[in-house]
């Protein structure tokens, strides 16, 4: 499995960075943003160091499956009666962290200010 050593979210996989963790398994670990931007915000985490999803390619197809179906199991556990997820990819994307990851965010009352 690719890692790369200088990588935050490589160093929180390996437990060298401590993290806020609700669910782990076998190819992923999901644990909470430092800096919400809703009441929840989880950041779903491939142990795999992947780049981006500009650099996931067809040996990933299990892995993005399992995320794409993990977000909704997340969520009903979590109440949640609807979410968003989001994805950022480069640097003109949004991305900070170059280690790829998907936001899942709900939790609120009423309909989220979207943009």
């Amino acid at each position: 499995m690719k890692t790369e050593p200088s990588c935050i979210f490589c160093k929180i996989v390996a437990g060298q960075i401590p993290a806020d963790i609700v669910h782990r398994d076998e190819q992923v670990i999901v644990f909470k943003d430092i800096n919400p931007k809703a009441p929840v915000h989880l950041l779903i985490v491939p142990h795999e160091h992947v780049d981006s999803l500009f650099t996931v390619e067809t040996q990933h197809d299990n892995l993005m499956a399992h995320i794409m179906r993990l977000l909704p199991t997340l969520a009903k556990q979590l109440g949640l009666d609807g979410f968003r997820t989001i994805i950022n990819t480069g640097k003109s994307g949004g991305q900070e962290v170059f280690h790829l990851h998907v936001h899942l965010l709900g939790g609120w009352k009423n309909s989220p200010q979207l943009f």
